[in-house]
Formats: structure tokens, C-alpha cells, sequence
């Protein structure tokens, strides 16, 4: 039954959802939700009723000590509710309904019923399901993230793709097509992460969606210290990858095939919508007196500079072996690396680049005196012999680029 007793009337309420298991690779999207709640204090005003939709088994209960007297945590669906007070910069209001679960093991269809039964009850106008998938993607590129949805007006006005995807799919595909036949406007967000270092957490995924929700629904998102946790966790898999010539090869490989596949994306359209996004969060920290809310993304983190790659469709259903990664996975090539493994975070030891910079300093003001002194020895004769000479300039080479890389995605 539900209950929504001390939850105040909403304005333009948008509900945000995301649920850990099988579409949520790294935990970017269920991290995602908790940075809102965190950020926001959102108020927990519900929560659904644990033995309808879990096996204990599969997702067990957690026991803590409250000041010596041992409390169980089980796992459910909450839902609590986040006020806005400046949504757009100019004094707007607007809540968000935060919805932060488990995938269920049980009852589907019922799970989603009493979802939308909470969205009708407080009104929402939009459901947003994020959720995230591994994929042939490099982790030093920007984060794929595409939003699709089954609405063809909401794709048009929201600038979304219309899925047509057919397959296995998550809950957060059964949910945003329970929204669609309730007459409830509803659209996925998507983040691609790398196969090959899946392990959660991964913040430059998580920053990547809050970002695209950010733009989504014209709301400025405080983003607090993920964007230096995203640059953190890239330096710590750079080392990773540095370590194994195979793995770098691999990534190697990716980023030439993702330059290229984006190479005729780099639109003037897309860098006007950029333009405009800095405008936009700039002119919002002006009246702020700060920068934290207002930086654009691109100068937040450099995962945030291309647009999103078109969907081909929903990740197949991974086998056994991969339901640990926390996500669908992508088929892989023979080729693909083993996985570099988690990666702590720290960044790179500086030293020896400090050391060979310099070394180099030393040995170009050395050089430098011996050229004038050369110089002043010859005279303008010298000169005009250099003049007169021709010189050659040999350019970089280029490498031959690879296939295009795209991540899949999930109505």
C-alpha cells in the first residue's frame, strides 16, 4: 500500500531511477543516484517491502551494530525526495524523486506497477532510468553516454534516440516500457564503460551521466569532487595499463578507432551546444560567486568534450562468468586484453618526467650558448650562407586508423 504521508506537494516533479545488477556496470549509475542524495540531502520517504521481490540468497542482508545493538539492513527499493531551489540559475524551483534499488529477483511486473503507482501518486511528468554497460570503449576518451527511449515525440523534443533494440533486457529496460504503456513520458540514459577495467567504482562514467542528465533536464547538478576522482581513477589506469604491452596496445587500438568513428561528429552543431553549455553553467556560478556549480563540462573533466556515438542496440545477455562485473558485456574480440584490474586511483609518480624535463632544459641552454657564441664567430656571412640554403621539414607520420567502436544500449 502506499503511503506518502509528510511528502509536500512537488513542483515539476522528474523521478530519477537507477538499480544495481546486471545494468549497472562499475556502479555508475546506482553511484550516480547516491551522489544526487548525498548533494541534495534527499529525505527517504518509502521504501518497498523486501520479500515481494528478493531472493536473500542472491542479494543477502547486512548486519551493523548500532552503538552495541546489532541491526539487519535488507536489501529493497527506497525512494526519497530532493528539492531544487535554484534549478536553472534564475531562482527556479523543481524536485526530483530519487528511486535507488536492487535489481529484483522476483515479480517484475509488479515492481513496476508499484513504482508508477508512487509516480502517479506524486505526479511526475518524466521518468529517467540510468544505467550503464560494458563496451569496446577507452578509458582515456570521453564517456560514451546516449538516451534512448520508446517515445517518438520525446525524442524529438528531448533530443533522444528511438530505440529498436530486440533481446534480453534488464529492468531498466521493463520499467521504461511499463512507463510507456502507463502514459508515462520516459527515457534511458546509457554509459559505456571500458571491459577491461570493469571493477567499481568508475567516478569519469558516473560523472559522464550527471552531466547528461544535467543537460537532460536543465537543472545544475553539484558535482563536489568527482571530477578530481575522475581525472584520479584515469591516472591510476594509465599506470595499470603501462604496465602490460599488451594492454596498451589494446587501448591503443580503441582510442584510433574512436577518433574515427567520431571524426565527422565534430560538427559545428555539436560545438555550438558545448558553447553554450559553458555559457549556461558559467553565467550560474557567476551568481553563485563560485565556480562549483557553474564549470562547464569540459573543463570539469575532459570526458565531456564529444557527443555520444548512435545506439545499436541493447548488450547481449552475459554469460555466468560475467554477472560479477556488474553489468551486460559486450561480445569481445579474440584480440581484447585481459582485464588490468582495479584500479586504486593515484596518480602517476612524476618524478622521472620531472628529472628528464630537466635534463633537457640543461642541455638546450647548452646548446643555445654554443649557437650564439658560433654565431658571433662567424659573423653576417655565416647568416647570409644559412639564408641561401634550403632546408627540410620532416613531418609526423600518421597511423592508419582502425574500425569504429560503438557501445550498445538498452530500451
Amino acid at each position: 500500500m502506499i503511503e506518502l504521508e509528510g511528502v509536500p506537494e512537488l513542483v515539476d516533479p522528474v523521478m530519477v531511477a537507477a538499480f544495481e545488477g546486471w545494468n549497472d556496470a562499475g556502479d555508475a549509475a546506482s553511484t550516480a543516484v547516491t551522489h544526487l542524495e548525498r548533494e541534495w540531502k534527499g529525505e527517504v520517504f518509502a521504501a518497498l517491502d523486501a520479500e515481494d521481490y528478493y531472493d536473500f540468497q542472491v542479494n543477502r542482508p547486512q548486519v551493523w551494530l548500532d552503538g552495541g545493538v546489532r541491526k539487519v539492513t535488507w536489501p529493497t527499493t527506497r525512494l526519497s525526495v530532493v528539492r531544487v531551489d535554484d534549478a536553472d540559475g534564475k531562482g527556479r524551483q523543481r524536485d526530483l524523486v530519487l528511486v535507488r534499488g536492487i535489481e529484483p529477483s522476483m515479480r517484475w511486473r509488479s515492481f513496476c506497477n508499484e513504482i508508477l503507482g508512487f509516480a502517479h501518486e506524486l505526479g511526475v511528468e518524466l521518468v529517467v532510468v540510468m544505467g550503464a554497460l560494458l563496451g569496446d570503449t577507452p578509458h582515456t576518451r570521453p564517456v560514451p553516454v546516449t538516451g534512448v527511449t520508446s517515445d517518438p515525440d520525446l525524442a524529438r523534443t528531448m533530443n533522444l534516440e528511438e530505440s529498436s533494440y530486440e533481446g534480453p533486457t534488464g529492468i531498466v529496460g521493463i520499467l521504461q516500457e511499463a512507463c510507456t504503456h502507463a502514459g508515462v513520458p520516459a527515457a534511458s540514459l546509457w554509459a559505456a564503460v571500458p571491459h577491461y577495467v570493469s571493477q567499481p567504482p568508475n567516478p569519469k562514467a558516473t560523472l559522464a551521466l550527471l552531466n547528461r542528465l544535467e543537460d537532460l533536464l536543465g537543472v545544475r547538478i553539484p558535482m563536489g569532487e568527482l571530477p578530481e576522482d575522475a581525472r584520479a581513477w584515469q591516472l591510476g589506469v594509465d599506470q595499470l595499463a603501462a604496465e602490460d604491452s599488451e594492454v596498451a596496445e589494446y587501448v591503443q587500438s580503441l582510442e584510433e578507432a574512436r577518433d574515427t568513428a567520431e571524426l565527422p561528429e565534430a560538427s559545428g552543431e555539436a560545438i555550438a551546444k558545448e558553447f553554450e553549455r559553458y555559457l549556461r553553467r558559467r553565467d550560474g556560478s557567476a551568481e553563485q560567486g563560485g565556480p562549483a556549480a557553474g564549470t562547464p563540462s569540459f573543463l570539469k573533466d575532459p570526458s565531456q568534450q564529444s557527443p555520444p556515438p548512435k545506439p545499436t542496440g541493447e548488450p547481449p545477455m552475459p554469460d555466468s562468468s560475467d554477472q560479477s562485473s556488474g553489468g551486460p558485456e559486450e561480445a569481445r574480440t579474440e584480440s581484447a586484453p585481459k582485464d588490468v584490474g582495479p584500479a586504486d586511483g593515484s596518480p602517476a609518480d612524476e618524478s622521472s618526467t620531472g628529472e628528464g624535463s630537466a635534463d633537457e632544459e640543461a642541455e638546450g641552454s647548452q646548446d643555445t650558448g654554443s649557437s650564439q657564441a658560433q654565431d658571433n664567430a662567424e659573423g653576417p656571412d655565416a647568416e647570409a650562407s644559412e639564408d641561401s640554403g634550403e632546408r627540410e621539414d620532416d613531418g609526423p607520420g600518421s597511423r592508419g586508423p582502425g574500425g569504429p567502436a560503438s557501445p550498445s544500449d538498452e530500451a
